[in-house]
């Protein structure tokens, strides 16, 4: 069974009422209404488990987004609902004709997906952006372990790479993309995917998913984030106000959520925090010393944000869970990997560095995020948008590559 949230229930859900497991090849989920005119389903399964991560896609399972036609305002031919590359390519001011080339973005994400380069194919289709296959050498797709032994297929995780690998295309169609199927949503078998991304050569690695903080959290940051010279981009979460790891590690670059409307502003896009963005204060992970925000002694997220509001959402397509085909999604998985390629149209970060450090050194190449909140923290930075640094949008969004240039 799915469980389906409003836009406004997805900030207050309780772990507790939605901790419904679901067996490979379904997701679990719960539905109501929504004031914005449409409900949401989380793609994967709620974490029942310690240790054990989910994915953050929302899927649009009925009413009309936001976004739902602005592609079809920018391109000639007729677009699919939700944002497409022309979109989000203008709103973020990126360089995707030009950048990325011979950059690879590497996805990492539990289960197999057994459509993935082809629905990756009639995606790029659509939208006029040149093949990216196997046969070309664009596209790889690999076990956590670098084989071609993949896991058992699941049609929630599915949803979560259609998106990932759409994103990445939508921001940088230059770039080659790696897929990494971890055996399971477990920490250890996703961050040994993470590890075997990088010893695959990616300079550039996405992971949209999230559990709760623990204590093991330091030792997983030593064994699978503590990657110098490669950006490793974690989505915030999608239930509002609270941390998450692996957002919280020190070592990544922790991707809160807006929402993307049209504006008749110079740029021609606004942004203001997504209530279902998550943020806050870690309970376990220490401040890297590029962090200067004083109401929080340790580690806060986010850094940066990007579009992840359903109701101002993205198109995918994605045909593993039946014939649906293309569909609208938002949730921090959507933003998380539109920043990995944003990084990858800046060009490889130098040895050494940590990329996570970048923005904060190029402030001002961000479009801040000043109004919106995703929860109750007395009216603190944490979880209200406002000039210069706040939890849910961090930094701001991105106002081309500079920013995520080391």
């Amino acid at each position: 069974m799915r469980r389906t949230v409003s836009l406004t229930a997805v900030a207050t859900l309780a772990t507790a009422a939605l901790a419904l497991a679901a067996p490979l090849g379904q997701a679990a989920q719960a539905t109501t209404s929504s004031s914005h005119g449409i409900t949401v389903a989380h793609a994967c399964a709620t974490p029942t488990k310690k240790g054990e991560m989910a994915c953050h896609a929302l899927q649009v399972t009925s009413g009309t987004p936001k976004s739902a036609h602005a592609e079809s305002d920018l391109t000639a031919a007729a677009a699919p609902s939700g944002y497409g590359p022309a979109s989000l390519q203008s709103a973020y001011n990126l360089p995707s004709a030009s950048g990325g080339s011979g950059q690879t973005v590497a996805i990492v994400d539990a289960y197999d997906d057994p459509n993935a380069e082809s629905d990756l194919a009639t995606y790029r289709s659509q939208y006029g952006l040149s093949a990216c296959t196997t046969a070309n050498g664009c596209f790889k797709k690999v076990g956590q372990s670098g084989g071609t032994s993949y896991p058992r297929g699941d049609s929630g995780w599915a949803e979560e790479i259609s998106l990932d690998l759409d994103m990445v295309s939508a921001a940088c169609p230059n770039c080659k993309i790696l897929l990494v199927e971890a055996s399971s949503a477990s920490m250890t078998n996703l961050g040994t995917a993470v590890n075997t991304a990088v010893r695959l050569g990616a300079k550039f690695v996405s992971n949209s998913y999230g559990g709760s903080e623990s204590s093991s959290d330091a030792t997983y940051d030593s064994s699978y984030f503590n990657h110098p010279g490669v950006a490793i981009t974690v989505s915030s979460g999608d239930n509002g106000y609270g941390v998450e790891y692996p957002a919280a590690s020190k070592y990544v670059t922790a991707v809160g959520g807006t929402s993307l409307t049209t504006a008749s502003n110079s740029r021609g896009w606004t942004d203001t925090v997504w209530s279902g963005a998550g943020s806050g204060c870690s309970t376990y992970d220490a401040k890297p010393s590029w962090q200067k925000d004083t109401g929080c002694a340790n580690r806060t997220v986010a850094d940066v944000s990007a579009v992840a509001d359903p109701n101002t959402g993205v198109a995918v397509y994605d045909s593993y869970r039946s014939a649906t085909g293309w569909m609208v999604f938002g949730g921090t998985s959507a933003s998380s990997p539109l920043i990995a390629a944003t990084y990858a149209l800046g060009g490889a970060p130098s040895a050494g560095s940590y990329p996570g450090s970048f923005p904060y050194a190029h402030t001002s190449a961000l479009y801040d995020v000043t109004s919106g909140s995703n929860g109750s923290c007395g009216g603190s930075y944490l979880c209200t948008g406002t000039t210069g640094y706040d939890g849910p949008s961090g930094l701001g969004v991105p106002n081309g590559t500079a920013a995520f240039t080391g």
